[in-house]
């Protein structure tokens, strides 16, 4: 009854797996040689005789200079020493044919020399004893023998011998069926080796021991299916094998595998006695889950248990892994020393290891030391010397050592060193590196495997190049789901989603089922062409399918929900995770603050935070742009002092974020000091600071900076010469702005993009250089966009210039004909000259077509609270307070010199309704609630949502000498630093 029970789970579980895997390709590709012999192929006896001679003369010589010692040795010492290394395995076949031994020796002889053939894979002088074998009436169907002779050619990579011999055999005992399923699952053919143990099972009387059950719960773990692997842990426990240590090794790896993780614990807590391999085991699962802290801990714990166990190669190369990916190099280096202790650091994967841990920790000097000092280096040895240098950037690095592997000759590169190599390629400028690496993979032919035709897909697609990738595509003879995701993802992420969409089409008509990836594209296709009805329709597929909980899947369809404007909907989707991800926070974070939400991207922070997420690069690069957004000084202090704490600060990507808070929060003392303290200054941290300056109006500081920069071999892009144009501009120094436009072109070779021309425009404009700027616009190469001609129409109000001011008023409207602002400026221009008849005409359309005017705002951060005010609103619960504080100001401003000014009205009111007016300015409410609620002697930081005014510019000036406070306010163009009298913008703005 025991076996039928055990008959029957087998034969449904494994039936179940089967069908769903069918036979490998490779059991096909030998399965037309099955009918021939049950001995080994045969080459004719003559062949067989000759290559016996060959081998007899290669040795004789051998033989002879050694005759004293040898035959003074018994046959098996003599055996025992040449099976010591491949070279002398003919040698010892040689000696086994000239000495005519008793047949128990001569059986030990054929055994000693089946095993060495096995560990060193020496198929050749295998199939020469398995002809001694098959010659001979005694050994042909000897147990031992026969199962060496299984075992050998499993080895070797030719499970069809092994099994051609297992079928030869009359009698067959479970030692050999054993061995014919371990030498499948040893060769991978997990399928095969399932089949051949349904045979032992339904077949045979012979129960699985524990030499069986390790061997087929691989097997399981090979195809992946966890109902097979679970109905063989089950008929383990019928049999009573769970007390074997191998076989709960096993299945510790099996479910590990499967990623049941709490399978995996049970088992280990399960076991009465561990080794060394199960501890490995189970370090390996969690850390291979992704569950890197509590692998340390196990292996913290292995070392203190109480079993004393020592760890060997399989433990540190399981561990150091843990501590690349985790970029922990303390105890990576801790681990190198106990490898050191331990005499393991010189074998040749625990090296390799170490080199891989010091590349992903960043220190690649350590990593290189290791790797030069190494003299036996294997092909994994270059492959994980050129990934640390390609993932660091080195691109010369990286292509040196290439050359040098090549050039050594001893190890050939192979397709994971073109994959180890291309993430340096992947950038524009590295174009001529990608292009020769893919002439190098296609001379060596690595180009024909999927993996490396994929790769090289991808790295064109990111690098811009999409004719080139499609060109490698159409070169595919075989066509993989991966080959079309690399295509389709390609044309997405390059914003070319008719393309993208057009090759998902192509990629359905030929039958490639789409996986995760290709409907991961398609949601990103959906976001570029803000198709938010056909997004829709994939999300519900996505939830018929099962695959709505995937990661991957949930940040495109955030992505798809965010960008077509429907953050709640993306927040629905969020708070629907169980398992909310720091990647998943960052995901929604990041589209808040692209939707131009940053209050609620701080609320979300904030959340996160208590939720026990620690923020990464990503997350504080989004945050300290959003306080750079609301100039929020308070919050963004907090968010450098934690990137300090957690040693973030050292990204670049963090870096440029917090030297661009500081001087958008009016700091730029203190975005200096930040960008003083970097050790690592590259273009985008010096771009960063010139454009901060730029901002500050500090032109001259600006120029500097640059000069000094290419003095530090930084070379300028166009992002550079914005802040460098910028600077100029709010400067004044016009001459010297159109030096550097021309030398942008000239000894830089940058052709100057719209953002350029509008900055030399804006400069030229606010200089009174009123025709030299719409020259300038009429002969630039690109179409003026509306933000240049609203700039210039802006030049035109400040001086008057209203014949200029209507003809450019009238290419505004072309562009942008129900746009408030525009309206506006026009109407501030007709105001200045007096147009007050042309004034109310405009005013007039505006209500026509129900446009309204943005009231002028400003805002101001005491204490990390936020307080807005509108210009004209007093329903701020301090405003009696505060009228009485600027009366008390305004007096005390008059008598050193100031004037309210009238022409800072431009709406048609009696002069002491304009006096009112001036009085109800937003930036000045913010002035009087700062002064009400902060220290004496304390800077106030205020921000504006328009230009500030004259009247308050010239009152601001005169505050901070009646107050003796520094005031720092932040119109929609630039800073103003108001101190003792002055403003830093020289009363050029």
């Amino acid at each position: 009854m025991y076996m039928i029970y055990v008959k029957e789970i087998i034969v449904i579980y494994l039936n179940m797996a089967l069908v769903s895997h069918p036979p490998s390709a490779s059991h096909h590709r030998h399965c037309h040689h099955l009918h021939l012999h049950l001995q080994p192929p045969l080459i004719t006896r003559r062949t067989a005789y000759q290559r016996l001679n060959s081998s007899i003369s290669q040795t004789t010589s051998l033989l002879q200079t050694n005759t004293s010692t040898k035959c003074q040795l018994p046959l098996l010492q003599q055996l025992t020493s040449l099976c010591q290394s491949k070279e002398s395995l003919p040698q010892a076949l040689t000696l086994l044919l000239q000495e005519n031994p008793r047949h128990e020796q001569r059986k030990e002889a054929i055994g000693l020399l089946l095993q060495a053939c096995g560990r060193y894979q020496d198929i050749e002088t295998g199939r020469e004893v398995h002809r001694i074998v098959a010659s001979s009436t005694l050994f042909h169907n000897d147990v031992v023998i026969t199962t060496r002779l299984i075992t050998m050619y499993s080895m070797c990579g030719s499970p069809l011998d092994s099994r051609l011999v297992f079928d030869g055999l009359e009698q067959k005992n479970l030692i050999q069926w054993n061995a014919m399923v371990s030498g499948y699952s040893r060769n991978k053919l997990y399928e095969e080796a399932l089949r051949i143990f349904i045979e032992l099972v339904l077949k045979t009387e012979f129960k699985p021991d524990k030499f069986t059950s390790p061997c087929v719960i691989k097997a399981c773990g090979g195809i992946s299916n966890v109902g097979l692997g679970q109905g063989v842990h089950g008929m383990n426990v019928k049999l009573g094998l769970l007390g074997d240590v191998f076989v709960c090794n096993a299945l510790i790896a099996f479910y590990g595998k499967c990623g049941l993780v709490d399978e995996a614990v049970k088992v280990f807590d399960y076991m009465s006695e561990k080794n060394l391999v199960s501890w490995n085991s189970i370090i390996c699962v969690f850390a291979e889950n992704g569950f890197t802290q509590e692998g340390l801990g196990l292996f913290r714990k292995m070392i203190k248990c109480e079993e004393s166990l020592v760890p060997d190669v399989a433990s540190l190369v399981t561990i150091l892994p843990v501590c690349a990916g985790e970029a922990n190099l303390e105890m990576g280096m801790v681990l190198h020393g106990l490898a050191v202790k331990l005499g393991l650091n010189q074998e040749l994967m625990v090296k390799n290891a170490l080199i891989d841990m010091y590349s992903k920790c960043g220190f690649l000097s350590h990593a290189k030391f290791l790797f030069d000092k190494d003299s036996n280096k294997n092909v994994v040895s270059w492959n994980t010397m050129l990934g640390g240098l390609s993932t660091q950037g080195d691109t010369s690095g990286t292509f040196n050592l290439l050359r040098e592997m090549q050039v050594e000759g001893r190890e050939k590169a192979n397709e994971v060193t073109i994959l180890n190599i291309l993430p340096v390629c992947l950038k524009k400028s590295e174009l001529l590196c990608l292009k020769q690496l893919h002439s190098f993979s296609i001379r060596h032919g690595f180009h024909y495997g999927d993996l490396g035709a994929n790769a090289f897909i991808a790295a064109y697609a990111k690098c811009g190049l999409l004719s080139y990738a499609q060109h490698v595509f159409n070169g595919m003879e075989t066509k993989t789901v991966s080959s079309w995701n690399a295509l389709v993802g390609g044309y997405a992420q390059n914003g070319a989603p008719g393309k993208a969409l057009e090759f998902y089409l192509q990629m359905i008509n030929a039958g490639i089922e789409p996986d995760r990836f290709s409907l991961g594209s398609l949601l990103l296709v959906c976001s570029h062409l803000k198709s938010l009805r056909f997004g829709k329709e994939i999300h519900g597929y996505l939830i018929r399918i099962g695959l709505e909980t995937n990661t991957f899947i949930v940040i495109s369809l955030l992505s798809l929900y965010i960008r077509c404007g429907k953050s709640a909907s993306a927040r629905v989707l969020f708070e629907e995770m169980e398992d909310k991800s720091l990647i998943l926070w960052n995901a929604l974070i990041s589209g808040y603050s692209q939707n131009g939400l940053p209050d609620e991207v701080l609320v979300l922070f904030r959340q996160m935070l208590s939720d026990g997420i620690h923020p990464d690069e990503i997350s504080i690069n989004i945050v300290v742009g959003v306080c750079s957004q609301l100039s929020a000084l308070r919050l963004g202090k907090e968010a450098h002092c934690y990137a300090l704490k957690a040693y973030l600060v050292e990204d670049t990507f963090v870096g440029c974020s917090i030297i661009d808070m500081y001087a958008k929060s009016g700091c730029i003392e203190q975005s200096r000091r930040v960008f003083d303290k970097s050790s690592d200054k590259d273009v985008a941290s010096w771009n960063a600071i010139i454009v901060g300056y730029g901002l500050h109006g500090d032109g001259k500081e600006a120029l500097g900076l640059f000069e000094k920069m290419q003095e530090f071999g930084q070379k300028p892009d166009g992002f550079t010469f914005v802040g460098i144009l910028m600077a100029c501009c709010h400067s004044g120094l016009v001459e010297e702005g159109l030096k550097y436009f021309n030398q942008m072109q000239n000894f830089h070779g940058l052709k100057p993009k719209l953002e350029h021309y509008a900055c030399v425009i804006d400069m030229l404009g606010r200089a009174g250089r009123l025709n030299e700027s719409l020259k300038l616009v009429n002969e630039m190469p690109d179409e003026p966009d509306s933000g240049i001609w609203s700039s210039l129409l802006s030049s035109c109000k400040t001086f008057g210039a209203l014949d200029i001011g209507m003809k450019v008023a009238e290419k505004l409207f072309e562009l942008e004909p129900n746009k408030a602002e525009n309206y506006v400026l026009l109407s501030n221009l007709y105001a200045g000259s007096g147009k007050w008849d042309d004034v109310r005409r405009v005013r007039q359309k505006m209500k026509e077509i129900g446009l309204q005017k943005d009231a002028g705002r400003s805002w101001i951060e005491v204490r990390g609270k936020v307080y807005s005010f509108t210009a004209g609103n007093n329903s701020f619960t301090g405003s009696q307070q505060m009228k009485n504080i600027w009366r008390r100001l305004e007096e005390e401003i008059r008598k050193i010199g100031y004037k309210p000014n009238p022409e800072s009205v431009l709406h048609e009111l009696a002069e002491d309704e304009k006096m009112e007016v001036l009085r109800r300015h937003s930036e000045k409410q913010a002035i009087c609630l700062g002064l009400l609620r902060t220290s004496k002697g304390e800077t106030l930081r205020i921000n504006k949502n328009l230009r500030i005014c004259v009247d308050c510019h010239n009152a601001a000036k005169l505050i901070s000498v009646a107050v003796e406070r520094e005031i720092v306010i932040r119109d929609n163009k630039r800073f103003h630093h108001f101190r003792s009298g002055f403003c830093s913008c020289g009363d050029y703005w």
